[in-house]
């Protein structure tokens, strides 16, 4: 019963390094394939957008990468600041991150929190 036993952690040790080594290997990352970008690397104060008003942090993450599809932005409005109402172009997502506000959607307001996120579609 104790070879087995011994035999068995034996055996379970090879598995583990191996499946460390193996997702080692699957996390080596060419560099030359991805940008890192960080919030103090792109942050530019600007006053609340589409006539929103008040002061504002716009994050405008991956701007000069090339033939890049999709738009990552985040924006931090200081206390009184606000998006302004605009016709939707395309696909956007809010996520409230900290605070609370008020949103308004096709004419209709609503009171949003942290952890809301919102789509809103164009038109």
């Amino acid at each position: 019963m104790k070879l087995s036993k011994s035999l068995y952690y034996s055996v379970l040790v090879v598995l583990i390094v191996f499946a460390i080594q193996s997702k080692a290997k699957s996390q080596t990352v060419d560099t030359s394939k991805f940008i890192l970008q960080n919030d103090i690397d792109v942050a530019k104060e600007e006053p609340g957008t589409h006539k929103g008003g008040g002061k504002t942090i716009g994050y405008n993450f991956f701007a000069n990468a090339k033939n890049l599809k999709t738009v990552f932005r985040k924006r931090t409005l200081k206390a009184g600041s606000a998006i302004g109402y605009h016709l939707q172009k395309e696909d956007e997502i809010y996520y409230v991150i900290s605070g609370k506000g008020k949103m308004k959607m096709n004419g209709e307001t609503f009171a949003v929190k942290p952890g809301d996120a919102i789509l809103t579609r164009p038109g």
